[in-house]
C-alpha cells in the first residue's frame, strides 16, 4: 500500500524558484510550449539554448504577460552570434509584484508594514554549431527569491542540444532546464535571541542564535522534442511540434503546437499542453487534467533598411481560474 502511493505521488509543491517553471515567449506558448525542437528564435534561451547557434543576426526578445493576483511577469532577452565562434546570448526573468501589508494574527487589518515579494533569473548563454546539422547551449543562471527580510540565491544549469536530420529535415532537440542544488531562505528573520539556560538567574539570555531553513531543489525539467516543416516555401509554412516533458515535481506530459505563416508576414498558432498530466496520488484512481488549449497571431515586418519587428500575442486558458494573454516582441538586426 505505501508503495503504491508512493509511486504515485506527484511531488507537486515540493521545489523553490516555481517561476521557472513558467513559459517564455507568445509565440512558443501559443504552440503549447512545444518548441524544444524548432528553438530558432531568442526565446530558445528559455526552451533549448542551443538554438541560438543557429541565429544569423543580432536579436532582442520582450515578453509580458500579467500573472495571477496582480503578479507580473517579464523576460527579455539578447543574442549576439559570432559566427564560427558561436553564439552568446543574455537573459533575464522577473516577477513582482504590489507590496502588501504585514498582517499578523494580533493584527489582521495589518501591522502598518509592508512587504514585497519579487523573483529574478539572470543567464548568460554559449552556443555552437558542433557539424553543420548539430548544435550544443548552454546557461549558466543566477535564481533569486525576496520575501520581506528573506532571500535564496542559487547557480543553476540549463544544457541542450539540437539535431537537424537530412530525412526531409526533421528537427530533434532535447533541454535540461534548472541543475542545481538545494535552495534556502536566510535573511533578518532568523536571526534569534537565545538563553542557553532559563534556570540560571542572571545569566546572558540574549545570545545570538540563527535559525537554518530547510533547502528546496528547483524544478528539474526534461525536454525532448521533434519538430518539422510540412509546407516551407515562399508563399506557405506549415510547422508542426511535439515536446515530451518529464519534470521533477510534477507528472510526465506532452505538448502539442502547429503554426502556420503566410508570405512570412502574418502567422496564426494553435497549441495543445500537459497532455497526459495526472491528477491523483492513487495509481488506480488517476484522472486527466483537462488540456491547456492555446491559440496565437503574429505579424512580422522588415521596416526598409531598419530591423526586422516581430510583434506576438498568445491566449492561454486556465479553465476554471481565468484565461492569461500575452505579448512578445523580437527585434532582429
Amino acid at each position: 500500500m505505501l508503495s503504491t502511493l508512493l509511486v504515485g505521488q506527484s511531488n507537486v509543491g515540493t521545489t523553490a524558484a516555481s517561476f521557472l517553471d513558467i513559459g517564455i515567449g507568445a509565440r512558443s506558448l501559443s504552440m503549447g510550449g512545444a518548441f524544444t525542437a524548432v528553438a530558432n528564435d531568442a526565446t530558445a534561451l528559455y526552451w533549448n539554448p542551443a538554438g541560438i547557434a543557429n541565429i544569423q543576426r543580432p536579436a532582442t526578445h520582450f515578453y509580458y504577460t500579467p500573472w495571477f493576483v496582480g503578479i507580473d511577469f517579464t523576460h527579455s532577452a539578447a543574442v549576439i552570434p559570432m559566427g564560427r565562434a558561436g553564439a552568446i546570448g543574455l537573459s533575464i526573468t522577473s516577477i513582482s509584484m504590489d507590496e502588501m501589508k504585514v498582517r499578523t494574527i494580533q493584527a489582521p487589518e495589518g501591522t502598518g508594514e509592508l512587504f514585497e515579494v519579487s523573483n529574478l533569473a539572470l543567464a548568460t548563454s554559449y552556443a555552437k554549431k558542433l557539424t553543420d546539422r548539430f548544435s550544443f547551449g548552454l546557461n549558466i543562471k543566477l535564481v533569486q527569491e525576496k520575501i520581506w527580510h528573506m532571500n535564496a540565491n542559487i547557480i543553476a544549469t540549463d544544457i541542450g542540444c539540437l539535431f537537424v536530420t537530412k530525412n526531409k529535415g526533421i528537427r530533434i532537440g532535447m533541454s535540461i532546464s534548472n541543475f542545481g542544488n538545494k535552495m534556502k531562505l536566510d535573511g533578518y528573520d532568523t536571526e534569534r535571541d537565545f538563553d542557553i539556560d532559563e534556570t540560571i538567574f542572571g545569566n546572558n539570555d540574549k545570545l545570538d542564535s540563527h535559525l537554518d531553513t530547510q533547502g528546496w531543489l528547483l524544478p528539474l525539467i526534461f525536454r525532448f522534442g521533434v519538430s518539422r516543416e510540412i509546407i516551407d516555401n515562399k508563399m506557405h509554412k506549415l510547422t508542426l511540434a511535439s515536446d515530451a516533458i518529464h519534470p521533477n515535481n510534477n507528472y510526465e506530459y506532452i505538448n502539442l503546437g502547429v503554426e502556420y505563416t503566410f508570405m512570412g508576414i502574418g502567422s496564426v498558432r494553435a497549441g495543445q499542453s500537459y497532455i497526459f498530466l495526472e491528477e491523483h496520488e492513487d495509481k488506480d484512481k488517476r484522472e486527466e487534467l483537462s488540456n491547456q488549449f492555446t491559440i496565437g497571431i503574429g505579424v512580422n515586418y522588415k521596416i526598409p533598411r531598419g530591423p526586422r519587428i516581430q510583434i506576438d500575442y498568445v491566449h492561454r486558458d486556465f479553465g476554471v481560474i481565468q484565461n492569461i494573454g500575452g505579448y512578445s516582441m523580437n527585434i532582429s538586426f
